[in-house]
């Protein structure tokens, strides 16, 4: 059997979400801050310790994702070059958070109550979207999942290690999919997952099976623990 392990981006900057100024600097949209990058390298520092190498590693398109696996396979001396895969994409958040401010952003509460609010009407095809909008579908964001999915698990092959850096909706859709969780009740798997955290899928003949989910006891102990949701 083989095994991937989905890692969930870091802490990103708040224009991930469409919100805020862009990162100083010069830093790509949705780039990591500071807390993010510890996290992704607290991640790296865990599998490293629980596997000695890495066969295959992906990361979907997005900056925080991509810099997330970056931060892990700098653990891993001599890992395969990262492929970038659209299929691990988060859904566009910018389309599913409509008119949601800053303050709703730092309130947390409110913030969710938004998206979960967007997302319950995307799943059920009624999303209000502005004229023109070329959002996919919830039906087409499902299938280009499971695309990434097989192709992770192909190369998985018998007895192989594979790393993906995705985010929590497409992490915990696959995840949905696999414990036949009613597609209405995924998000209340997604608004559990914390940055960074690590879930693990061993891949064998009956396809890919669930061994642990949204580990983070890794992220929780350091100067006061470094656990965050968004």
């Amino acid at each position: 059997m083989g095994v991937i392990y989905l890692v969930r981006h870091g802490q990103a900057d708040p224009s991930a979400y469409g919100l805020g100024a862009e990162p100083e600097g010069g830093a790509p949209v949705g780039s990591l801050t500071d807390t993010g990058v510890m996290q992704a390298k607290l991640s790296g520092a865990l599998l490293s310790s629980l596997v000695s190498k890495v066969d295959a590693a992906f990361t979907g398109t997005l900056p925080r994702q991509r810099q997330t696996l970056a931060a892990v396979l700098e653990q891993f001396p001599g890992a395969p070059a990262a492929v970038v895969e659209s299929g691990w994409d988060e859904y566009e958040i910018p389309d599913l958070t409509g008119e949601a401010t800053m303050d709703d952003f730092r309130d947390g509460a409110a913030y969710q109550k938004i998206i979960d609010a967007r997302l319950g009407d995307w799943i059920a095809g009624t999303l209000a979207l502005p004229e023109g909008s070329t959002h996919e579908s919830y039906a087409a964001y499902r299938e280009r999942i499971r695309g990434a999915a097989r192709t992770a698990a192909a190369e998985a092959g018998s007895g192989k290690t594979v790393l993906v850096a995705s985010s929590a909706g497409t992490i915990t859709a696959l995840i949905a999919e696999l414990w036949q969780v009613p597609d209405a009740r995924w998000p209340v798997l997604a608004r559990t997952m914390v940055n960074a955290s690590v879930t693990k899928l061993i891949s064998g003949r009956s396809g890919l099976s669930v061994v642990s989910f949204n580990e983070h006891a890794h992220l929780a102990d350091l100067d006061g623990g470094v656990t965050t949701f968004r």
